[in-house]
C-alpha cells in the first residue's frame, strides 16, 4: 500500500504547499506592493512645456488598509502638475473617511474625476471563476447580467462634495477645463459604463476649440466609449477599472479584463483606432482590490505617472 500510494500522496502534499505559498504570496506581499508606473506620451503642442500627471484609479480602500493609505499620500511629493482620477475608490461604505485622507495631500493640486460602480454600491461575494465564464459568455456588469439586487449603497456623496471643494472637475457625463502653465486642457467624461451610466450623447463633439490638449475619461475601458472617443477625435484616454487582469499568468499575461476590452491592452500605454482615427490609450492596473478577492498575482497595484510631452 505504501509503494502504491506514497507518491501521489507527496504530489499532493506539495501541490497543497505550492498553492498555499502562491495564496500567501499574492495576499501578504503582492497586493501591498505598491508600484509607480512611469510613460511619455507625446500629446502637447510643439513648444509646450511637458506636464506630468498622476493618474490614481481602483483604489478599493477597506478600512485599515494603512500601508495603502501612506503610499497614496506619499505620491504628494511627485509634484504633479494635476490628477486624474478614474474611480472605485470603495470596496468599504465605511471608509470615505480614509480615502480621503489618503487622498488630502493629492486634493491640493489640480484634479479631475470620474466614478466607478463600486463607488455607488457594495461590492459583492462572488467566485472568480465567473469573471472566466462571463468572459466567454460576453456579459461584462449590467452589459450582459442582470441588474443588481439588495446590493449595498455606498455614500459616495460626501467623497464627491470633498472632491467638488478640493477644485477637482467632476466629469460625470460631462465636460471640463483646466488651466496649466499657460496651456488650456478640456477634459470630456463619462459616468461608468460597466454599469450603464455612460451617456456619450450628453458630451458628443469632440475636442473643444480653442483647447490646447482634450482628453476622455472614463472608468471602464468598454469598446464603445472608447470608439466614441477616438471617431471623435481625442487623442488620448484614461481609464480603469481592469485592475491589469489582477490574477495574471507569467510570461503570459491577464485572463480578463471584466470588460469588453481585449486582455492585449488590460494596462498600461496602448492605442485605440477607429477607421482614420487613432488615439493613446491608458488604463491603469489600479491599486487595490475588491475586497473578498484581496489577492494580486504578477499583476503589482500600481499608480501612473505620465508625462505629457510635445508632438514629435
Amino acid at each position: 500500500m505504501r509503494a502504491r500510494y506514497g507518491v501521489p500522496l507527496k504530489v499532493t502534499a506539495v501541490g497543497a504547499a505550492v498553492g498555499a505559498a502562491g495564496l500567501a504570496y499574492a495576499a501578504g506581499f503582492e497586493a501591498r506592493s505598491f508600484r509607480l508606473r512611469r510613460i511619455t506620451v507625446p500629446v502637447l503642442p510643439h513648444g509646450a512645456r511637458p506636464l506630468r500627471v498622476l493618474q490614481v484609479s481602483d483604489i478599493h480602500m477597506v478600512c485599515g488598509q494603512r500601508k495603502k493609505r501612506a503610499w497614496l499620500q506619499s505620491l504628494a511629493g511627485l509634484r504633479p502638475d494635476f490628477v486624474v482620477n478614474t474611480g472605485d475608490n470603495l470596496s468599504d461604505p465605511d471608509a470615505v473617511p480614509e480615502v480621503l485622507d489618503a487622498l488630502g495631500p493629492l486634493m491640493e493640486f489640480p484634479g479631475v474625476y470620474v466614478f466607478g460602480s463600486n463607488d455607488y454600491y457594495g461590492p459583492r461575494l462572488r467566485n472568480p471563476a465567473r469573471y472566466l465564464l462571463e468572459k466567454v459568455q460576453g456579459k461584462h456588469g449590467l452589459n450582459g447580467n442582470a441588474p443588481a439586487v439588495g446590493v449595498v449603497h455606498n455614500p459616495w456623496e460626501p467623497m464627491r462634495d470633498a472632491f467638488d471643494e478640493a477644485g477637482w472637475l467632476d466629469l460625470s457625463n460631462t465636460r471640463g477645463r483646466l488651466k496649466l502653465d499657460g496651456l488650456e486642457l478640456a477634459f470630456t467624461g463619462l459616468d461608468d459604463p460597466h454599469i450603464k451610466r455612460d451617456r456619450y450623447a450628453e458630451v458628443q463633439g469632440g475636442p473643444e476649440s480653442g483647447a490646447d490638449l482634450s482628453i476622455g475619461v472614463v472608468h471602464a475601458p468598454y469598446l464603445r466609449s472608447l470608439d466614441a472617443f477616438t471617431a471623435d477625435g481625442y487623442p488620448l484616454i484614461l481609464a480603469g477599472h481592469t485592475h491589469g487582469g489582477q490574477l495574471c499568468i507569467p510570461f503570459y499575461g491577464a485572463l480578463v479584463t471584466n470588460c469588453d476590452l481585449d486582455t492585449d491592452r488590460v494596462k498600461g500605454l496602448s492605442s485605440h483606432t477607429v477607421g482614420d482615427k487613432r488615439a493613446y490609450l491608458h488604463v491603469s492596473a489600479g491599486c487595490g482590490t475588491n475586497r473578498y478577492t484581496p489577492v494580486r498575482f504578477a499583476c503589482p497595484p500600481e499608480a501612473t505617472l505620465l508625462t505629457l510631452a510635445p508632438k514629435a
